[in-house]
């Protein structure tokens, strides 16, 4: 009996580790996206540099259900104003589909503080 206790065991483990493992993954292919793509010169995931934290930019915007439509032309085309004084550099040569992929992560991340800025 205690075999099969283990053995369901271990096929539920085998079953959920890639579940688990997605969200990590997935971050990882975000992250190495946004590298390759050169938006960690001016953002970081956790940090204010230049632009805002990531994460405090899902926090904002977290209730708002037309945040993609409207941060994906920002992104495109750059913009100021939302975040202080700093204005978005344009990024055309990047992709569309590239910048609605990371736009629709970023908006899936919390801010591991209460740091918003409004």
């Amino acid at each position: 009996m205690q075999r099969r206790h283990w053995l369901a065991a271990l096929g539920i483990s085998l079953i959920a580790a890639p579940l688990a493992a997605e969200p990590d993954s997935r971050q990882q292919e975000m992250v190495d996206l946004a590298w390759k793509r050169g938006c960690f010169n001016c953002h970081d995931l956790d940090t204010t540099l230049r632009g805002p934290a990531w994460r405090d930019v899902g926090e904002r915007y977290q209730d708002d259900p037309e945040a993609l439509e409207r941060l994906i032309p920002i992104v495109r085309n750059g913009g100021g104003g939302n975040w202080g004084d700093e204005f978005m550099t344009a990024n055309r040569r990047v992709p569309e589909e590239d910048i609605r992929q990371l736009v629709e992560w970023i908006l899936t991340l919390r801010s591991t503080e209460s740091s918003v800025q409004n």
